[in-house]
C-alpha cells in the first residue's frame, strides 16, 4: 500500500508538472541515489527540485580526514585522591604553550583509576585528553561527590555581521541545492560565510499542520516561531548565483514564507574552540536508579566547538552521555560506546547521543540499555549529522526530538529491539510537533521504522530491513490523532546498492583515500 502510494504520488508529481525522471536504475539500486554509467551517483529529483543531499561533508574538517595524533605534553598519574585539580592543572599548562600547525599538545592520563568531584574543562584550542586506553586495564574517570558533567569542551561563539543583508531572488530553493541566485550578489566572495535566515511565518506554520496542534493543560500548545538560521561557507560567485560549499539541507519556499523574506548575510564567526579531541579513556558514574529531570551525572558536553573529535571513549551508567550542542560543526565522534544498565524512572527519557550542530558525524558509536533515547537531534537546527555503522541494543529509539531539524543521515545502522524514527512528534515532550524533515535512513535495520512525510517535504527510508510504520501525529488531553502521509519507503527488506551512502558519496567527492583516512578500505 505504501509502495503503491508513492508510485501515484510520483505519476502525478510528474503529470502536473511536465518533469521526467530518469529511468529506473539497474536491479538493486535505489531510484533516489543510483551509480550511474559513468560511477557517480545521480539523483531522482522531486517536481520541485529537491533530492536527497550530499552528506559527506560531515565529520572532522568536513570529512575525510584522519584524526591526528597529538604528541604528549604532560602526563598525569591518579592519586588515590580528587584528581581534577591535578589534571585541570595539566590541561592550563598545555593550553598555554604557543600552537605548532593549530596543537598545543595532548594531556596524557596513565593507566589507573581517577576520582573526579568536578567538571573537567577543556576551553582552549589546541589541547587534547587522552587515556591509555578505554577499558577496565587502562584509564579510568570515577565521577565521584554531587552530580555534574565528566568533561567539557566549550568555547564562546561570537558571529559578527560584516556585510549588509542581501534577499534569496529565487523563488524556491530546493534541499539538497548548492547554488540560489541573490538580488545582488556584489558584496559576496568565495571563501566568506553567509547567514542565510528563513522566517518562521504564520502560513508556513499553517501549511505544516502546526497551527493548531492542542492543547495542554488548557492551553493551546505553539510549535516555533522566530527564524531558522544556518551558516555556509562560499565556493564561488557567478553573477547574482551563490554557489555554497556545503548543501542546503531544508527548502525555502516564497509561497509560504514571502517573496524576498529569505536573507543572506555574510559574517564573521570566532570564538569557537578548535582542534580539541578526548580520546582513549572510560568514564564511569554511580550506578544509581534516578528520576529523569534530577541532578545528572551526564558525560561529555560540547559547545561552541568547530573541527574536534572524541576517539575511543567509554561511558558507563552517564544519565545523558555525549551531547554534540550548539555552536557545533565539523565535529567527529568515532568508536565511542555508551553502556546503561540502571533503569531510568519518569515520562522523560535522556540521550546517549545528541546532536544539535551541523557538520556532525557519529561513526561505529554504540549504546545499550532501555528508556532512553540512543540519539536525538534538536530543534532549529540544519545537518548535515551522520549516523554511520552504529549498533544500539535495548528498547530504546533513534528518534530525532523536537521542532524541525532536517538533514540526517543514519546510514548502516542497526536496531534489533528498538526503532529508527523520522517523525511527527505532535504533542510529545513540549509540543514537539514535526520533528524532522529532508533525512534519511539507509540500508539499516531496526525492530521498527516510524517514518512520516512532512507536508512540502521528504524523508526517505531505502533498503531497510524491520517493520515499516506510518504513525498518526500524537495527541493529548482528549485531543484526536492525525493521520500522516507515509514516508519514501523504497526496497523494504533489502538492501541496495552502494552500501554505505554517505562513503560513496565521500569516495565521489575526495576520492578513496578519503576512506583510507577515516578508516575504511
Amino acid at each position: 500500500m505504501v509502495l503503491e502510494f508513492r508510485r501515484h504520488w510520483l505519476l502525478c508529481a510528474t503529470l502536473a508538472t511536465g518533469l521526467s525522471f530518469a529511468a529506473q536504475p539497474v536491479a538493486g539500486q535505489s531510484a533516489w541515489a543510483a551509480i550511474g554509467p559513468d560511477g557517480k551517483l545521480a539523483y531522482r529529483h522531486l517536481p520541485g527540485g529537491d533530492h536527497i543531499a550530499d552528506f559527506s561533508s560531515a565529520g572532522y574538517r568536513g570529512g575525510g580526514v584522519a584524526l591526528p595524533m597529538v604528541p604528549m605534553k604532560r602526563a598525569v598519574t591518579p592519586s588515590g585522591q580528587d584528581d581534577t585539580a591535578a589534571i585541570q592543572k595539566a590541561i592550563d599548562e598545555v593550553a598555554a604553550l604557543p600552537q605548532v600547525d593549530g596543537f598545543r599538545g595532548a594531556v596524557v592520563l596513565r593507566k589507573g583509576t581517577y576520582h573526579c568531584f568536578g567538571t573537567i574543562l577543556l576551553t582552549v584550542s589546541g589541547v587534547v585528553l587522552r587515556g591509555e586506553g578505554a577499558d577496565d586495564t587502562g584509564t579510568t574517570i570515577v565521577m565521584t561527590g554531587e552530580p555534574h558533567v565528566a568533561i567539557r569542551v566549550r568555547g564562546k561563539l561570537d558571529v559578527q555581521t560584516v556585510g549588509a543583508p542581501v534577499q534569496v531572488a529565487d523563488t524556491y530553493v530546493p534541499s539538497g541545492a548548492t547554488t540560489f541566485h541573490v538580488t545582488d550578489a556584489s558584496g559576496i566572495h568565495a571563501g566568506d560565510t553567509l547567514s542565510i535566515v528563513k522566517p518562521v511565518t504564520p502560513a508556513w506554520v499553517q501549511f505544516m499542520g502546526m497551527d493548531a496542534l492542542g492543547l495542554r493543560g488548557g492551553k493551546p500548545e505553539h510549535w516555533i516561531d522566530g527564524t531558522l538560521q544556518v551558516r555556509r561557507r562560499v565556493a564561488s560567485v557567478k553573477g547574482n548565483a551563490v554557489t555554497l560549499a556545503v548543501p542546503l539541507m531544508d527548502s525555502y519556499d516564497a509561497k509560504y514564507l514571502g517573496v524576498g523574506a529569505v536573507s543572506v548575510t555574510r559574517v564573521q564567526v570566532s570564538g569557537q574552540v578548535e582542534e580539541v579531541g578526548v580520546e582513549d579513556l572510560r568514564v564511569v558514574a554511580p550506578s544509581r536508579s534516578i528520576t529523569f529531570g534530577t541532578p545528572e551525572f551526564d558525560g561529555l558536553m560540547m559547545n561552541d566547538a568547530a573541527d574536534c573529535w572524541l576517539r575511543s571513549l567509554v561511558f558507563l551508567e552517564t544519565t545523558s552521555s555525549v551531547g554534540i550542542d550548539s555552536g557545533t560543526e565539523r565535529i567527529s565522534v568515532v568508536r565511542t560506546d555508551v553502556v546503561n544498565k540502571t533503569p531510568i524512572v519518569g515520562e522523560a527519557k535522556p540521550s546517549d547521543f545528541e546532536a544539535n550542530g551541523q557538520q556532525i558525524l557519529f561513526d561505529r558509536i554504540t549504546a545499550s540499555g532501555d528508556r532512553t533515547f540512543f540519539f536525538l537531534t534538536q530543534a532549529k537546527q540544519q545537518g548535515p549529522v551522520v549516523l554511520l555503522h552504529c549498533r544500539f541494543t535495548g528498547d530504546s529509539h533513534i528518534q530525532p526530538h523536537q521542532r524541525w531539524f532536517t538533514g540526517l543521515l543514519i546510514d548502516g545502522c542497526d536496531v534489533p529491539d528498538g526503532g529508527i524514527d523520522l517523525m511527527n512528534r505532535g504533542m510529545m515532550g513540549s509540543g514537539h510537533g514535526w520533528a524532522i524533515g529532508w533525512s534519511v535512513i539507509w540500508n539499516s535495520s531496526a525492530k521498527s521504522f516510524a517514518v512520516n512525510t512532512p507536508p512540502g517535504t521528504a524523508n526517505w527510508s531505502i533498503g531497510n530491513r524491520g517493520e515499516e510504520l506510518n504513525p498518526p501525529q500524537p495527541a493529548r488531553d482528549a485531543g484526536k490523532e492525525v493521520a500522516l502521509q507515509p514516508g519514501m519507503i523504497e526496497s523494504p527488506g533489502k538492501q541496495v546498492k552502494p552500501a554505505s551512502l554517505y562513503l560513496e558519496q565521500l569516495s565521489e567527492r575526495l576520492g578513496r583515500d578519503a576512506l583510507r583516512n577515516i578508516g575504511y578500505k
